[in-house]
C-alpha cells in the first residue's frame, strides 16, 4: 500500500532542514547504487557519514518514533538511517527495485528492506518535474506532495524519480523492516486497527473494541517475525 504522511515537518521545520542541507557537499549518487540501478540514476546525496546527515537524520528518525500514523502502517521493528538526495539539471533516477537487504553501518547486522520511505523537503511549486512514480498491485502513483510530508510504500515496488527540469528537488529516503513481514498482511493490520480507532471514537464503551482489540493482537502475534 501507498501511503502519504501529511506534515511529518511543518514549514517552519522544513525551512530548518533545508538551510543545513544547503551547508553539505554533496556527493554523486551513483557511488551508492548498485550495477544495474547506477545505469539510471542521476543525483546527488550526502555520504552516510556526513556530520549533516548524521544530524538529520537522526531529527527524522525521532519524528518518525513520534508519529502514530507511521508507526500503524509500518509496525516498524527498525528503520535504517535516513539518506539525504537533491535532483537538478534534469536529474532523475529511472526505474528501479530497491534492495531486499541493507547492511546496518557499523553493526554487521543486516535490515530487511520492507518499506521504502520518501521525505519531500522542497516545495511542489519550487521545481518542474520530479515526481515519485511507483507501480504496485493497485496500480501507477505518481505523487509530488508538500514539504514535511513523507510517502511510505513497499520496498518490492518498481519506481522512479522523474527528471528535474526547473528547480531542486531534496529529499530524504529510508527503509523499514516491519515486524510484519506481509504487505498484504501488514494492509490488514492497518485497516484493522483504523476501524478499531474509529470505533473506540464514535462509540467508547462499545463492546466489541476489547474483542477486535484482541483480535488485532493476536493477528500481530501470530504474523510477526524478529
Amino acid at each position: 500500500m501507498v501511503i502519504e504522511i501529511p506534515a511529518l515537518f511543518g514549514p517552519d521545520e522544513v525551512r530548518d532542514l533545508r538551510q543545513t542541507l544547503d551547508t553539505a557537499d554533496w556527493s554523486d549518487g551513483r557511488l551508492t547504487a548498485g550495477h544495474r540501478a547506477a545505469r539510471v540514476k542521476d543525483n546527488a546525496q550526502l555520504a552516510l557519514d556526513h556530520p549533516v546527515a548524521r544530524q538529520l537524520a537522526d531529527r527524522v528518525l525521532a519524528r518518525l518514533q513520534q508519529t502514530p500514523l507511521f508507526i500503524a502502517a509500518a509496525l516498524p521493528a527498525r528503520v535504517l538511517q535516513p539518506r539525504f538526495s537533491r535532483y537538478d539539471g534534469r536529474g532523475h533516477y529511472g526505474n528501479h527495485v530497491d534492495n531486499a537487504i541493507f547492511p546496518i553501518p557499523g553493526t554487521g547486522e543486516h535490515l530487511r528492506a520492507d518499506i521504502s520511505g520518501t521525505l519531500f523537503l522542497s516545495d511542489p511549486q519550487d521545481y518542474d518535474g520530479g515526481e515519485l512514480v511507483i507501480e504496485d498491485t493497485f496500480g501507477t502513483h505518481s505523487l509530488k506532495p508538500a514539504a514535511g510530508n513523507l510517502v511510505i510504500y513497499p520496498g518490492s515496488s518498481l519506481h522512479r524519480v522523474m527528471p528535474v527540469t526547473r528547480g531542486v528537488r531534496l529529499a530524504s529516503f529510508f527503509w523499514t523492516q516491519s515486524f510484519v513481514a506481509s504487505a498484504e498482511r501488514r494492509r490488514l493490520m492497518f485497516d484493522l486497527d483504523g476501524a478499531i480507532q474509529s470505533l473506540a471514537g464514535d462509540h467508547p464503551e462499545h463492546a466489541s473494541i476489547d474483542t477486535l482489540t484482541q483480535v488485532y493482537h493476536n493477528l500481530l502475534r501470530q504474523w510477526s517475525t524478529p
